[in-house]
């Protein structure tokens, strides 16, 4: 106890002391306006200074992707979409063909695990001159086509490098084939370019298949990289053709690499299921759909190639959002993007109808005198905004049912909903000829309405 009473007694002064060093650090933190700040400055701030030092280390390590992307835009200067003609057009051109599903990135991002496991795929077989073939399926807009043509282009770069022989590239969309058997006449053409042209009588799958059942040694092929997009195409009611195609991979002199892309994730084993108990089944790499952090990556990846700001960093967020837990399709979130940006465009066309010039002499010396922290405010008054993204996610997730029930008559809705509620209980046999009990169903729809 009196050790306890010893220690309290000691604390005092000491509480005393720290206080008091408070206070003074206190006054001197008051006394210097230089420390004082506001958190815009402190943005813009040099780097070199320790103010701006002491900021970034603590604040970087927690920021989110969306204060990332605030902090990059701010450098740049501001989208000019209603300024003088020329600008306006040139914009607005340049900003939807960066976000165009048709432009078509150096890099694919947040892919890169799956390229790396077909490069790596595609280098055993060159190396082991050995057939194989391998199935990437995925949700539609998970960057799989891209993807491959940047699998292609690695693995010729790698052959050359590495002192193999490069392989031959044949790709193929599967949508543009008249018949489904005309890919056996597109293989043949590019393994043996005379074989049509001598007038053979036999089919073209029937020259690959014997072409590969020669002796390895005796056929001095290179390998061939064939890549099927859109592979359920080729499905037919047989499934002759995709079983065909896939066992070509399995003759004893086949140089054949064989990518097929398509959505269905089960599409090896409901539509070839010889080809498991043959043990020659497909690799299978599946291609995640896009979550919200990636699908803002590549919104700022694509944005960024603009020097000038587009979007509000909230709006894209907004969009990342609603498109990763819809679908995860990246080319509908720039769909979607573009779609914003028509959205200001129309409403910048309906403003500029009715703009007063006295308003605009009047802003102008309002905005020559404004203060530096105002420049986040109006540096997004041209740039895609909330209220545009919300307006574009409507249109483009709007319902074409849910539209056309609303349209209808009231009568009519009241009928609609009556069968609804009678086929919901029902038997899979129930008819629309049961009138007595669908107009119970509806008078009391009509009491309940009232």
């Amino acid at each position: 106890m009196p050790a306890i009473a010893r220690s309290k007694g000691d604390s005092t002064p000491q509480k005393r002391r720290l206080r008091s060093d408070a206070a003074v650090a206190q006054d001197c933190a008051v006394s210097t306006p230089d420390k004082w700040k506001s958190p815009r400055r402190c943005i813009s701030a040099s780097p070199n200074s320790p103010n701006g030092a002491e900021r970034d280390s603590s604040e970087n390590p927690g920021k989110s992707l969306v204060t990332k992307l605030s902090d990059k835009f701010i450098s740049k200067p501001k989208w000019n979409p209603g300024g003088k003609r020329e600008f306006y057009a040139e914009h607005m051109r340049a900003a939807k063909e960066a976000l165009h599903v048709s432009t078509a990135p150096a890099t694919v991002l947040c892919r890169e695990e799956e390229q790396r496991r077909v490069l790596e795929f595609c280098k055993a077989c060159v190396e082991q001159e050995k057939a194989g073939s391998l199935y990437v399926c995925g949700c539609p807009g998970t960057g799989k086509s891209l993807s491959m043509e940047i699998v292609k282009q690695l693995l010729v770069d790698w052959a050359k490098e590495a002192g193999h022989q490069q392989p031959d590239v044949l790709t193929i969309n599967c949508t543009s084939l008249a018949k489904t058997s005309e890919i056996f006449s597109k293989i043949l053409t590019n393994v043996q370019p005379r074989k049509r042209a001598n007038g053979s009588s036999t089919s073209a799958l029937q020259d690959i298949q014997n072409l590969y059942s020669q002796n390895p040694r005796s056929s001095g092929k290179k390998m061939m990289l064939i890549i099927a997009d859109e592979l359920d195409y080729l499905i037919t009611k047989d499934r002759a053709v995709l079983h065909d195609l896939f066992m070509l991979t399995t003759f004893p002199s086949s140089r054949c690499i064989l990518i097929g892309i398509a959505n269905a994730i089960d599409l090896a084993d409901r539509f070839l299921p010889r080809l498991q108990s043959l043990n020659c089944k497909p690799t299978v790499v599946t291609f995640r759909a896009y979550y919200k952090d990636q699908i803002l990556k590549i919104l700022q990846e694509r944005l960024s190639a603009l020097p000038y700001i587009v979007f509000q960093p909230q709006a894209l967020e907004l969009c990342a959002r609603k498109v990763a837990a819809a679908s995860g399709d990246m080319r509908k979130a720039l769909c979607v993007c573009r779609s914003a940006i028509e959205v200001l465009e129309t409403e910048l066309r309906e403003s500029s109808s009715a703009f007063n010039l006295s308003t605009v002499e009047k802003a102008l010396p309002e905005q020559q005198t404004a203060a530096a922290p105002d420049f986040l405010g109006q540096q997004e008054i041209d740039v895609v905004r909330l209220d545009h993204m919300a307006v574009a996610l409507s249109k483009t997730y709007k319902s074409p049912i849910v539209d056309t029930i609303q349209s209808l008559p009231q009568h009519q809705q009241i009928a609609l909903c009556s069968a609804v509620k009678l086929f919901r209980g029902g038997k899979k046999d129930t008819t629309v000829g049961e009138k007595q009990q669908l107009g119970k169903r509806e008078r009391k729809c009509c009491r309940d309405e009232r």
